[in-house]
């Protein structure tokens, strides 16, 4: 009987020899044009200014790019700063089985070896498509109760997508890609106590960098147990107490995790999304926000788990409060970056109908529902029911509505109409001959920029 990770090594090899079905290839497409402008709307942040100064501290050689930046760095530091300017809004993509966002990392991959392994456009969309799924199956495997132990699973499981992508790219055979993902699955990373720090974004970066790791290292002949993933003490067991295996490595090109990915309208926890739908839904029936004098929000008991900081004090704590949520929408009338930047999560208004607005659990409500109620001063009271938050599986975002989303990011960052000229790459990527016209657009240029 061949181990868990010989089957899953098996099953994607034999997928990566053929087209990806086209309802696959348009998710991948979605996500990465998605997780692009992740990446060049955080490229910008002191966390990525940070680790590439660490770089150049290091003197390490400029090989390899960096989405919004000019700078280029080695392939680790490379993958680390994409990975982490990706998910740093929490904006990217989302597997809402497992809360996996599997595209920061595996975009960090393709950024950091492109340059070197120079795959055909076709090749890397199958390493993309294939990295992402490859983590998905094996989150689904240990969920949930891997991420209720308080495991970021992003981290936990991103490395072992990733060192799938790393493998295809590098040209490696079965047996080697099996060696992958097998150390990798000694790599892995994160907690959830890091949820509303720098740190975590640095474990999708770090995922990424540990992916490539194991798969140089699968190629030089190192190698790991075989029975990493089903061993008492291996991967799986010492992660979950609950492991169901076939949902890893069963109906391989039949059932496919990435199209079960959505992609958020709100840069934050997805958690809070059917929270700030209802408190937009609210906004424009409330003429004052002082005239609020109380707020309840009845939601899955995973939102005061998960998003429940009442009064955070920066925009990477904003993103874990789903009361800032509603607060921000009630006060603004729209929730976007602006929303969680630091000036505005501290401002005395957001404050003060934080401060009223109280999270009421109900394990009879979905995870993508609300029942919100605001009772004003003059005893009025004001309902809405959100029954599938926007950008869930039930209300996905449209083609329209994802390039609205990657427009504000990338645009911004690197002049009107880069984001058109990417999502056209992206588009028909099956016939480049290589990522460099890709690459290129995310790279500021003097005619963006205006310098």
């Amino acid at each position: 009987m061949s181990s868990i990770a010989a089957a899953f090594a098996h099953g994607l090899f034999a997928l990566a020899q053929r087209p990806l079905p086209v309802p696959v290839a348009e998710e991948a497409r979605r996500s990465l044009i998605n997780v692009i402008g992740t990446s060049i709307g955080a490229s910008r942040h002191p966390g990525v200014d940070a680790i590439l100064a660490a770089a150049a501290e290091l003197g390490v050689a400029p090989v390899a790019p960096v989405p919004g930046r000019s700078e280029k760095v080695d392939l680790h530091f490379s993958a680390l700063a994409t990975g982490f300017a990706g998910h740093l809004d929490d904006f990217d993509d989302t597997h809402l089985a497992t809360v996996i966002h599997p595209a920061a990392s595996v975009l960090a991959v393709l950024t950091a070896l492109a340059p070197s392994a120079r795959p055909t456009g076709a090749a890397a969309l199958t390493a993309f498509t294939l990295g992402c799924e490859a983590q998905l199956r094996v989150g689904v495997s240990i969920s949930p109760e891997h991420y209720d132990r308080g495991w970021h699973i992003t981290g936990t499981c991103g490395v072992i997508g990733c060192a799938v992508t790393a493998a295809l790219l590098l040209g490696l055979d079965e047996a080697q890609l099996a060696q992958a993902v097998s150390i990798a699955a000694s790599m892995f990373v994160g907690q959830r106590e890091a949820f509303g720090t720098m740190t975590k974004p640095y474990h999708p970066g770090k995922a990424a960098a540990n992916g490539i790791a194991a798969a140089r290292l699968a190629q030089q002949g190192q190698r790991a147990a075989a029975d990493i993933f089903e061993a008492a003490g291996g991967y799986s067991h010492s992660l979950s107490t609950k492991v169901d295996f076939d949902l890893m490595n069963g109906a391989f090109g039949e059932r496919w995790e990435l199209l079960f990915n959505t992609y958020k309208p709100y840069p934050c926890g997805i958690v809070a999304h059917p929270a700030i739908d209802a408190g937009l839904a609210l906004a424009p029936r409330i003429a004052d926000v002082q005239s609020i004098e109380s707020i309840t929000l009845r939601c899955h008991p995973l939102v005061p788990e998960l998003m429940g900081n009442p009064q955070p004090k920066d925009g990477l704590q904003a993103r874990f409060s789903a009361i800032h949520g509603v607060a921000a929408a009630l006060c603004d009338g729209q929730v976007g970056l602006a929303q969680y930047e630091d000036a505005r999560v501290v401002r005395d208004d957001v404050t003060a109908v934080r401060a009223l607005t109280k999270l009421a659990p109900d394990a009879a409500v979905n995870r993508d529902e609300v029942f919100i109620t605001a009772t004003l001063k003059d005893g009025t009271l004001v309902e809405h029911h959100v029954e599938h938050a926007r950008g869930s599986l039930a209300r996905p975002l449209t083609n329209d509505e994802l390039m609205h989303k990657v427009r504000l990011l990338v645009d911004s960052q690197l002049g009107d109409g880069t984001a058109a000229q990417l999502a056209a790459a992206v588009a028909t990527l099956d016939t480049a001959a290589n990522l460099d016209a890709l690459f290129a657009l995310c790279a500021p240029t003097r005619s963006r920029n205006g310098n």
